[in-house]
């Protein structure tokens, strides 16, 4: 059936990330007037183990029920429910104390690397589905007392269920990740040798988190409910979860194959990251040019992945193919976004790198390839210096020293990061204006039907299936959104009134209301494209101007607090929203969604806060770049850039900055972000059939703002990967790619997550056992770059 996909489905899944993978489409039938082969014949009559019937075959197209539901969402989600299925379980709270606290600690150590792959949700998914059905198994089904109460709960309620499974996951990926409060902490004592009390660390971590779960609320009532935004990434984990229900009640051969592939996988992605994470670097970057040529500025300079442009340069470490800063999973972004990606990647590095290195762009031959501030004659800036002991501005400092600078690289970077946040409302102005316009004409019709839950007041005339079978629960209500609000501004205020923080308590005020604003645009991107901006930079910059005229509060370490703030508000919402979908796909009690991703939370923090303190007592020394990392790994790119920021926009402020003539150009960043929306769609409507609208502006921005100074290798190995993955299995072996690709992505990020684990374990929690310097692991360069220059 591979070859008799439609158009119009080969059109939806480039948009959707094709997100039917878990149950293929064998029961697609022709399109009117196509004619079925004797080869398509043989591939419709497939092995009664690969049929597999959804919901949707026996329901009624027609019925308005049903036909509010995209196709895509029907062939995946069940439409019908089991009310009396447990959720809040012994099991339940065994298990997310199990998976949460080791992706919490990796999660947080990922933070100071320059690569990473995340704590693998899919890995989750599936390993608690193995945990559980064995704990189902093992545990005795006896009742056990809550001390100091009347109530009891049983060890073992029965069969495990999806529900059980779903809530597992959804507490793992909100406990399971890092933090943005991460940054001003680990700053503070990187470089400023200023402790932040640990109990007003971990209370500071938990309330902004906390705040973005609450802002929610706001867009929970557009995003959430309507049956038009999928929600991509929600909906391939429901693909999931759906597959692995219907394997636990009647398991396949077809299912059994998929589980051993899923466990070689794994069991191989873990011995084989030994190899390039430690004893065989080289792997880390193949530098094809600098073996030709070891001795050789330019060919070691064009063709090294670690401190030059990366040109036809590969990779086998998974933590630099994968790379999620890049934001577009390899196994999970649609075709046409990795070819943004990409082509943004060979501007930056391909034509912009080489320009600025020999032809003169920008007019700073100096500092190309790291974002730390420099001086006019390319020395480190000693930025500390221009901080008093007051945190006010040290003007004799910096007459001394002189501007700052920026490398080239740094600086474009900069302005494609200004370009994508302008660009993201711009697209949405001309390519969503009226699907949100619609949705705000449901949501009027829903007000003027009041006293009901939400999910009786979705539509006045007719309601999905999915909002339907969600009457059953007890809908959360507003209050607790507000209750947990209310805990988190309370506690951030404390500490930012204690002055511990580095911010006035205004400028907290300001942070709540921006990040407010941008939870309904930027959820309405997610929602409709599974692609998060990172909106940091900007926060930066609108912190440095409120506060460049004040005689205090001028500590570069405020920008990060405010931008975490500001950041995390729409980040946690995001996160929210996203689970909430799956908890609305998967039939499960709103209100256990909720406790949940609460649960997650409290659990999280403390391993987080935990991480970073081994990490900075133990890295140290890379991370504040005293010693260089050879492999380029632990080099703090985040917080480095975080640090150059705050000096930028605080200590000496967007107005003095923008008048010194290396910064001009970047206030043009914003035209451009505006302008260049309206020309593709432009185009677009001139030619409707040239697929336009697939030029993200967004996208390409993002991907250009990334700094590739410290690690430019993966992206070419990741286009490669991403065409043979998402363009030539998924059009020509459709079949064994709806069957494996979300089994494979799981297990290379979690085979990738376990042999970190492993690696901090067998070589680094105890004593530290560093690795021989061998031909693969040479101590003057892993990649045989031997003449590449800073």
């Amino acid at each position: 059936m591979a070859s008799h996909t439609s158009d119009a489905t080969e059109t939806k899944a480039k948009f959707t990330s094709a997100l039917d993978a878990a149950e293929p489409p064998i029961d697609r039938k022709p399109a009117a007037g196509e004619t079925v082969t004797g080869d398509d014949k043989s591939k419709e009559h497939l092995a009664l183990e690969d049929a597999v019937e959804v919901d949707a075959d026996l329901e009624d197209d027609n019925d308005p029920e049903i036909s509010q539901i995209p196709a895509e969402v029907r062939r995946v989600v069940s439409l019908h429910d089991d009310t009396t299925l447990p959720t809040l379980t012994f099991r339940y709270f065994l298990l997310s104390t199990i998976f949460v606290v080791p992706g919490a600690f990796l999660s947080a150590m990922n933070y100071f690397r320059t690569t990473y792959a995340p704590y693998s949700v899919f890995f989750v998914q599936i390993a608690s589905n193995y945990v559980g059905l064995w704990l189902a198994r093992v545990l005795p089904s006896r009742q056990v007392r809550i001390p100091f109460t009347s109530r009891t709960f049983s060890l073992n309620p029965g069969p495990w269920s999806v529900k059980e499974h779903v809530l597992v996951t959804v507490t793992a990926a909100s406990g399971a990740t890092s933090n943005l409060a991460i940054t001003p902490i680990a700053l503070s004592e990187l470089y400023f040798d200023q402790h932040i009390h640990p109990a007003a660390a971990i209370f500071f971590m938990w309330s902004i988190d906390a705040i973005g779960y609450a802002f929610a609320a706001i867009a929970r009532q557009v995003l959430l409910y309507e049956p038009a935004y999928p929600w991509f990434q929600a909906l391939c984990q429901t693909a999931l979860f759906e597959t692995q229900s219907k394997q636990n009640k009647n398991p396949t051969p077809a299912a059994r194959k998929q589980i051993r592939v899923f466990w070689w996988v794994l069991l191989g992605i873990t011995l084989w990251q030994f190899l390039p994470e430690y004893a065989f670097p080289m792997l880390n970057s193949l530098a094809f040019l600098c073996w030709v040529a070891p001795h050789n500025r330019i060919a070691n300079f064009i063709g090294s992945g670690l401190g030059g442009m990366g040109f036809l340069n590969l990779t086998f470490d998974w933590a630099n193919m994968s790379n999620y800063n890049a934001g577009v999973p390899l196994f999970l972004s649609p075709w046409w976004s990795q070819v943004v990606l990409f082509c943004s990647f060979v501007m930056s590095c391909w034509v912009l790198l080489p320009a600025a290195k020999w032809g003169g762009l920008g007019g700073y031959p100096y500092c190309l390839m790291t974002n730390r501030a420099c001086t006019a004659d390319g020395d480190t800036y000693p930025v500390t210096d221009l901080v008093t002991p007051q945190n006010t501005f040290n003007q004799t400092a910096y007459e001394e020293n002189g501007p700052i600078h920026l490398g080239v690289h740094y600086l474009w970077s900069i302005f494609f990061d200004y370009a994508s946040y302008i660009s993201a409302y711009s697209w949405i102005a001309f390519f969503g204006a009226g699907q949100i316009k619609e949705g705000y004409k449901k949501f009027r019709a829903r007000r003027s039907n009041p006293g009901q839950g939400i999910n009786h007041q979705w539509y006045v005339a007719d309601t999905d299936r999915l909002n339907v079978l969600m009457r059953s629960y007890k809908e959360v209500p507003l209050w607790w959104y507000f209750a947990l609000f209310l805990a988190s501004f309370a506690s951030i205020m404390t500490i930012v009134g204690l002055d511990i923080m580095y911010i006035p308590w205004w400028t907290f005020l300001v942070a709540l209301a921006t990040g407010a604003a941008v939870v309904v645009p930027l959820g309405w991107l997610y929602a409709i494209s599974n692609f998060q901006l990172p909106i940091g930079t900007f926060n930066e910059l609108l912190y440095g101007t409120m506060v460049q005229n004040l005689s205090s509060n001028r500590s570069p370490i405020g920008a990060s607090v405010y931008g975490s703030i500001a950041g995390d508000a729409w980040y946690r919402a995001q996160y929210m929203l996203q689970d909430q979908k799956i908890g609305h796909y998967m039939h499960v009690p709103q209100r256990a969604i909720f406790f949940s991703q609460v649960f997650g939370l409290i659990l999280g923090v403390p391993i987080n806060y935990a991480a970073m303190r081994w990490i900075i007592d133990t890295k140290r020394d890379y991370l504040t770049g005293a010693v260089e990392d050879p492999t380029h790994i632990w080099t703090a790119q985040s917080l480095t850039s975080s640090l150059t920021m705050g000096v930028q926009y605080v200590l000496i402020g967007p107005t003095r900055l923008f008048q010194h003539e290396q910064f001009k150009p970047l206030p043009y960043a914003f035209l451009v972000g505006a302008a260049c929306p309206a020309i593709i769609y432009l185009l677009h409507r001139l030619f409707p059939r040239a697929k336009f609208q697939l030029w993200n502006t967004t996208i390409f921005f993002s991907g250009a703002s990334i700094f590739y100074g410290n690690v430019s290798t993966g992206y070419f190995s990741r286009f490669v990967g991403g065409f043979v993955v998402m363009y030539w299995a998924y059009r020509y072996r459709y079949q064994l790619w709806a069957k494996y690709n979300f089994i494979l992505a799981a297990a290379f990020d979690a085979g990738f997550n376990l042999n970190m684990l492993l690696i901090f374990l067998i070589f680094g929690s105890a004593k530290v056992i560093v690795m021989p310097n061998w031909w693969g692991n040479d101590a003057s360069s892993v990649e045989k770059c031997y003449a590449l220059d800073d």
